[in-house]
């Protein structure tokens, strides 16, 4: 469920609150207002709402650098999100080469940097002791704060997708770049919870030591994240329809009268069924059952299936070494229930439905899902919503497009 509510959006892109920013949003106020109390209390509060504002303007301009670079690069930017640690570019696919993954990565940074400059020469010829100087010089350095922690080498942060950038380049393996990456996050994540606990006993400045604490564990868990995402990008690229396809369908004569079909097949099952039409040794087509509704039931002994089945070349397939990835982009594009897989041969080797791509993946990666919970995902027709299995097979198909 989408708990962020939108602000507006900018350049095309939407603009999104997490509901935890205005605890920042009122920690940030504090701080700076506490700092300002020399120009009274009044005014001193009213900087402190002002500072605590134009923090978050800086790090919406630092990831619309990010994301301005990305769509000059034809990539889709979802939206940017202001949250509890800053702000986070929802970016669609990853850039085609090592390149230009580091000119988005480092866009943020570069933003960040050009603000402290600017900001950093209004302060110096501003009046001394006036509250432009000092406000412009506090925003001057929280600029170039945000740009130097961003660079730290680790994912999530933009450090860590630089680095992503130069292993990529090196080893020209984007899925190994983004697993090392991802690793360097985690340990400085670990490190910096390590670092939290020691301040919080050793200067019992548990505030601060909580703070460094939480932004471990948000660098850790996203650094998980990158590199979950990454093995499921790897393996719906590597598993094939032949991997995934099962063989639940039947074939049946189709010579047959629709009338025979009804009473062989249709009356003694009461669950659904692919079926599959061959005469003459071929393959004629898939039967959807419900034609024969359509049909006038005294025309059911006249007419054989053959006339109403669907050819393979008209119907939704596959080819067996089609990779998974690709599998699930036709599924999900037009919503089908399943996909039929030719071989090379172009005879019916199998389906591939939700169901089975959710069994192959669980097989593969080791999600605990049930035989039951695939039984209801092949009910309901619909894949479980915590992957985004959709999301992320579209998103390779367009990174393979351009780098086709």
């Amino acid at each position: 469920m989408q708990n962020n509510w939108k602000i507006g959006s900018l350049f095309g892109i939407p603009l999104f609150l997490d509901p935890l920013w205005f605890v920042i949003l009122g920690l940030a106020t504090l701080n700076f207002g506490v700092a300002y109390q020399i120009w009274g209390s009044l005014i001193g509060w009213s900087a402190g709402l002002i500072m605590a504002l134009l923090l978050f303007v800086s790090v919406l301009l630092h990831e619309l650098g990010h994301s301005l670079v990305a769509i000059s690069q034809g990539i889709k930017v979802n939206s940017i999100t202001l949250f509890l640690f800053g702000g986070i570019a929802a970016i669609e696919e990853e850039s085609k080469t090592p390149g230009k993954a580091f000119q988005v990565a480092i866009a943020g940074p570069g933003v960040s940097i050009i603000l402290f400059l600017l900001l950093d020469i209004i302060a110096n010829i501003s009046p001394n002791l006036s509250a432009v100087k000092m406000m412009t010089g506090d925003l001057a350095r929280i600029n170039l704060v945000l740009a130097l922690f961003n660079l730290i080498p680790g994912l999530p942060l933009d450090g860590g997708q630089v680095l992503k950038a130069a292993l990529w380049k090196i080893t020209g393996d984007r899925f190994q770049a983004v697993h090392w990456a991802a690793k360097a996050g985690q340990f400085l994540g670990y490190g910096a919870i390590a670092f939290g606990f020691v301040i919080d006993f050793l200067t019992q400045e548990l505030i601060t030591g909580l703070w460094i604490v939480m932004l471990g564990w948000f660098a850790v868990r996203n650094a998980n994240s990158y590199d979950r995402m990454t093995t499921l990008q790897e393996t719906l690229l590597k598993l094939t329809a032949a991997d995934t396809m099962t063989r639940n369908f039947r074939v049946v004569d189709g010579n047959q009268t629709l009338r025979e079909f009804a009473d062989l097949y249709l009356l003694e099952n009461h669950h659904s069924q692919v079926y599959f039409a061959a005469a003459d040794g071929r393959y004629q087509g898939l039967v959807n059952i419900n034609d024969l509704k359509i049909i006038e039931r005294s025309q059911w002994e006249h007419q054989n299936l053959t006339t109403i089945v669907h050819p393979l070349n008209e119907i939704p397939t596959v080819k067996e070494s089609t990779n998974l990835a690709a599998v699930i982009n036709k599924i999900e594009q037009k919503n089908l229930p399943q996909v039929t897989v030719l071989s090379p041969a172009d005879a019916v080797a199998g389906i591939i439905d939700r169901g089975d791509i959710i069994a192959i993946l669980a097989k593969n990666l080791g999600l605990p899902i049930n035989k039951e919970e695939i039984k209801q995902i092949k009910e309901e027709g619909s894949f479980p919503p915590g992957l985004k299995l959709g999301i992320v097979a579209k998103s390779l198909q367009n990174s393979q497009e351009k780098q086709s």
